[in-house]
């Protein structure tokens, strides 16, 4: 599906019934890595799972990408598929968003999922890094991006037990549009601190992150969950940097339980 939001065209999938949850993905990727999720989801849920701006299928726009744009988007969505307030999930740079989103429009948000993904702002350094990618990519195209991030998004173990995975995932990366790429890691690097907004959210969250990330130590989601005053953590063993697509069916109980206790 298409629709005409905040002046761009976005892609996204919108299936099943019930209580809408909303599945943000990760940098820099799209809405690919929800599809197990959706799948287990459609029958007692409304599924709806975009490609944030200039990533997967949606129109690219110039300029940074910043969190809060972002955020407003996906409020945009709703009001257009005239849902809500939604369980909403955020896979790292997702959550990211997810943390602008709450703060915008809390009133959208039913609960909070965060997947591996951290509250801190970038220091110094990291958004030199940043920086120093978007130009690299701006000058050499996708490769950048995937030499610096597909070796670390996956556990060994779990590329291992799925072999085509690595290529899936790379085949995902190279979707998102140039100006995507540069464009949310700028704005990455200029997102809030939202350490101090953790014990104000007054919604349950649930927290799922593995192991074995190599991207975002699982020391920061259990910071998270000590912080957020209705917080339930999940951690997967053995996993990396997308539990979605490395260990879904254990994801997708997470999800299940979790959701099943706050739906009502």
């Amino acid at each position: 599906m298409q629709a005409h939001i905040n002046g761009f065209q976005m892609a996204f999938e919108d299936n099943g019934k019930g209580l809408p949850v909303l599945f943000i993905h990760g940098f820099p990727l799209n809405r690919k890595i929800w599809r197990p999720q959706a799948e287990a989801l459609r029958e007692k849920f409304r599924v709806i799972t975009p490609d944030v701006r200039g990533h997967g299928e949606s129109e690219a726009t110039a300029g940074v990408y910043e969190m809060e744009l972002l955020a407003d988007d996906l409020a945009a969505l709703l009001r257009h598929l005239q849902c809500g307030p939604a369980f909403i999930a955020g896979h790292s740079m997702g959550g990211y968003i997810l943390f602008a989103f709450y703060r915008e429009y809390p009133e959208w948000v039913r609960g909070l999922i965060l997947v591996s993904t951290r509250a801190v702002a970038d220091s110094a350094e990291g958004k030199a890094n940043r920086e120093a990618l978007a130009q690299r990519v701006e000058q050499e195209g996708h490769q950048p991006v995937v030499e610096k991030m597909l070796g670390p998004m996956m556990a060994e173990a779990s590329v291992r037990a799925k072999p085509g995975l690595k290529n899936e995932v790379e085949a995902i990366m190279r979707e998102t549009t140039i100006p995507g790429l540069a464009g949310a890691s700028r704005g990455m690097a200029a997102r809030l601190d939202s350490t101090e907004l953790l014990a104000q959210i007054n919604v349950p969250v649930l927290i799922i992150a593995g192991t074995a990330d190599a991207l975002i130590p699982h020391a920061e989601s259990e910071n998270m969950a000590r912080t957020i005053p209705d917080a339930r953590l999940h951690l997967l063993t053995g996993v990396g940097h997308l539990p979605s697509l490395e260990k879904p069916e254990e994801m997708n109980r997470a999800l299940k339980g979790w959701l099943s206790i706050n739906k009502d």
